[in-house]
Order: structure tokens, then sequence, then C-alpha cells
């Protein structure tokens, strides 16, 4: 497998493991399944990191435009988040880290980790915006070859994301991640009344909603 055959379904898994996690531990019978996930997820993040290895190196070189400068803003908003979650991660660890013996600081690792953690929600979903165009590319097909099967495949496309950002608001408003974002709520609440599918709906909707937004902001810089 080629490395950009690779990165593909790596970048499906560490989405879908990110949205696992935004529900904290209450998703799982026990909390080291999500120290576990957790763990996995920054492995997948190192491995992410070295197969993009050049766009790293060539943040010092070159000149920078509008959608550069978005682009090295999100994708260092992820880096910075990446590493204060790693490190709360490991003082908060009731397994996997606990050989460390760090026994201070929890209460102010744990506000870093609930603030760390939507803030990579939101860059993460802001990066995955930034490519959404080669998602786009792949379901329309080349544009030489458009048919009126394509376009009304493009057309439905839009309306059911249309329909899912305007979902993804409302779960925005309704799951409160804004007011963690900027810590008006400093402890995680999960109402799992609503059930496991929901929540995992709701992430997905807010998900598209960001990177729908970051997308269409992309284009309108290309365009000036």
């Amino acid at each position: 497998m080629t490395i950009n055959k690779l990165r593909m379904p790596l970048d499906i898994v560490m989405t879908l493991l990110s949205i696992i996690l935004m529900g904290g531990a209450y998703l799982f019978p026990a909390d080291i399944v999500h120290e576990i996930i957790g763990a996995a997820l920054f492995v997948l993040w190192a491995v992410h990191i070295t197969l993009n290895r050049k766009w790293y190196g060539s943040m010092f070189h070159g000149k920078y435009n509008s959608l550069r400068i978005m682009q090295t803003i999100i994708n260092c908003g992820i880096f910075v988040c990446v590493i204060f979650l790693m490190i709360s991660g490991i003082i908060l660890s009731n397994h996997i880290f606990t050989f460390l013996g760090i026994e201070i600081g929890l209460g102010f690792a744990r506000i870093v980790h609930l603030l760390a953690s939507h803030w990579y929600f939101m860059f993460m979903s802001f990066h995955i915006g930034l490519h959404a165009g080669m998602i786009a590319k792949k379901i329309a097909g080349s544009s030489r070859t458009m048919t009126n099967a394509g376009r009304a495949k493009i057309l439905v496309c839009r309306i059911m994301l249309a329909l899912l950002c305007i979902y993804g608001l409302h779960a925005f408003i309704t799951r409160g991640v804004w007011r963690y974002l900027i810590l008006q709520q400093q402890f995680f609440f999960l109402n799992l009344e609503k059930g496991y599918i929901l929540f995992f709906v709701d992430y997905f909707a807010i998900l598209s909603l960001l990177a729908a937004i970051t997308h269409f902001i992309g284009k309108i810089i290309k365009k000036k």
C-alpha cells in the first residue's frame, strides 16, 4: 500500500476515534477503554505527522497567502491540542500511566483536557474541511465526463449536506459545545438518556457543519 492510499483509511479511523473520545469515559463500562483509545489515537497522530512531515518541513519556506495562513493556523492548532491532550491525559490516567506516579495538578489537568479536547474537535473538523474538495471530486468524478447522473448525484449530496449542517448547528447549541470552548462549563456532561447513536449522529453533524464552513471559506479565499 502506497503512502497516498494509506492516508485516507488512516484519516477515517482517526476521525471515528476522535468522535468516540468526545463522549469521555461515559461511553464505556470502564474508563480504561477511553485511555486505550486515547493512547491509540496519539500513536496514529504520530504516524499522520510522519506521513506529512514534508508539510511541516516546508512551514518556514515560501510565501504565505491567505489560504496557506489558514491551513497553518488550523494544523498548528491541532498539533498544540494534541500535545496538551497527551500531557493532561497522562496526568489524569488511572490505569496505563499510573506507573509514573503523578499525583499533582489533577484539577488543572482535568480542565486542560476538557478545553483541549473540544478545541481539538473544532480544529480537526476545520482540517477535514480543508480537504473536502478531494472528497467531492471523488463523488462527482471528472468534470470533463460529467453526466446528468453525476450532476444529480452532486445535487442530492448538496441537499443532504445542507440538512446535515442545519442539524449540526442545532446539535452544537443543544449539546453545549460552545460552553466547553470558553470554559463556561468546566465539567463534561453527557445525557445518556438520548442514547449513544444520537450522540454519534450529533457530533458527526457538528463535524460536517464546521468542515463545510471551512471548505466554503477556503473556496472564497482561493477566488481572491
